[in-house]
């Protein structure tokens, strides 16, 4: 079993260090002495008591966070050119493939600093934060001693349209005070969460949507802050990181905790998202591995009428497909992370929402089949696949739904419809050339030149 698929087009990209790193990631992630076999540890150190599960911490958590730092598996999403933070200097393209690797474990990220949200968060604070913000904040997170929250949507609005997002933020003085209610904000429940990077309305009169909002880091302890309560995704609380209900009243911080400044909210949240939407859809497709792994033993150990279930047709049908789709969607998110590496997030931004709605549902899809496999096992809790499956169906909503990406696709190869227009009539025009140079006989108005059809 190869737990390493690198696409020969990329293999030669991808360095001799690179490739041991690799090596090392799979060897702590996926292998059947610590990383995968944690997940199932990590759950079971859970109190079952609802309301202690926001505030413990399972220890096998940390004990792995430290072996992790003494094999140098520590903030490996740092790319080369944060070389002041510390950056590991992977391409995408080499974090992806790691990506992939982490994605089989729940709680992998997390013990090489390597979940979101922190990534992005720390991303924002390494490009746009003042030396102070970096100091207060950036250290802390690189170090893995604290976690982050970043605070956009709201319950109000339809928040996959941002310039919807309405928490007031007004100036009073030298601080800035904040109202509103904000959900589905990850790891507000973690009682390690120390910072909330909040996506607000300041500008509510420029004419500019655009320059409408700003971005500000908010103090978790702030007064006026309240986690309501932890909002489950179909059943799962996914404590203690959890996806919280948060209301501001009054909260107020200083000036100073701007993020590049006012009106420039958009500008951040771009800068933010690229990369991470490539790391989300790796991490999916090592997802959608295990899920296939699962049906595979499944369906060899089972039997109906007589015959193992790999021995039925739709079963095997099921595994082809998934093979397919998935190395399918691999060569389509290292393709958008090689665009990264090699221009900007913004150039790739159309190959980038692509695979943001490709993946989630492909991964989907591979779950579903392989729940399918175990039966009434599979939507318990005596497998993975269920919680798992939860998982990538968020997804589909987070950074923005399908429905987003799949407009922002549409809108931009719609762009050309002038030109293929054009290209289709002087094709039809030279078709009809030949047909009166062979003397072919034709039928004109299949041919009409300058009247489309079409």
């Amino acid at each position: 079993m190869n737990e390493a698929r690198i696409p020969s087009l990329v293999e030669k990209s991808i360095s001799p260090r690179a490739k041991e790193y690799l090596a090392k990631v799979i060897d702590f992630i996926a292998d059947i002495r610590q990383g995968i076999p944690a997940d199932e540890v990590f759950e079971a150190m859970l109190p079952q008591e609802y309301s202690q599960r926001w505030s413990n911490i399972p220890p096998i958590l940390e004990d792995l966070k430290t072996k992790a730092k003494k094999l140098g598996l520590w903030n490996l999403w740092l790319h080369g050119h944060y070389a002041d933070a510390g950056g590991a200097g992977f391409t995408n393209v080499e974090y992806g493939l790691m990506c992939e690797v982490l994605g089989k474990s729940t709680i992998g990220p997390e013990t090489m600093n390597c979940s979101a949200p922190d990534t992005g968060n720390m991303e924002v604070l390494i490009k746009y934060g003042t030396a102070e913000q970096k100091k207060q904040w950036l250290d802390p997170l690189l170090e893995g001693k604290i976690r982050s929250a970043y605070v956009m949507t709201e319950p109000d609005v339809a928040s996959s349209d941002a310039k919807n997002v309405s928490l007031d933020m007004k100036k009073d003085g030298n601080n800035y005070v904040l109202n509103g209610t904000k959900w589905w904000i990850s790891s507000a429940g973690d009682p390690r969460c120390k910072l909330y990077i909040v996506f607000c309305k300041s500008k509510a009169n420029n004419p500019d949507r655009n320059k409408q909002h700003s971005i500000v880091l908010v103090p978790a302890n702030t007064p006026g802050i309240t986690v309501t309560r932890p909002l489950k995704v179909y059943g799962f609380d996914d404590a203690p990181h959890g996806h919280c209900e948060v209301i501001f009243k009054n909260v107020r911080v200083p000036t100073s905790n701007i993020i590049l400044g006012e009106g420039r909210g958009f500008e951040v949240m771009q800068g933010r998202m690229g990369p991470g939407r490539i790391h989300h859809c790796m991490r999916a497709i090592g997802c959608a591995e295990r899920g296939l792994e699962y049906m595979i033993a499944r369906v060899n150990q089972r039997t109906t009428f007589g015959k193992l279930l790999s021995e039925q047709g739709v079963i095997l049908d099921w595994i082809a497909k998934s093979r397919m789709e998935i190395d399918a969607s691999r060569l389509m998110v290292l393709n958008a992370a090689d665009m990264i590496d090699r221009y900007n997030a913004s150039t790739a931004r159309l190959e980038i929402a692509m695979v943001k709605v490709i993946v989630p549902n492909m991964a989907s899809t591979v779950l579903d089949r392989a729940i399918q496999a175990h039966g009434g096992g599979g939507i318990s809790q005596d497998f993975p696949l269920a919680r798992i499956w939860s998982y990538l169906r968020t997804t589909r909503l987070a950074d923005g739904p399908d429905e987003v990406h799949i407009m922002q696709v549409g809108k931009t190869e719609n762009k050309s419809n002038k030109a293929i227009i054009r290209k289709i009539e002087m094709q039809n025009y030279r078709v009809e050339q030949l047909m009166k140079q062979y003397k072919v006989p034709t039928q004109p108005y299949l041919y009409d030149y300058g009247h489309s059809k079409l």
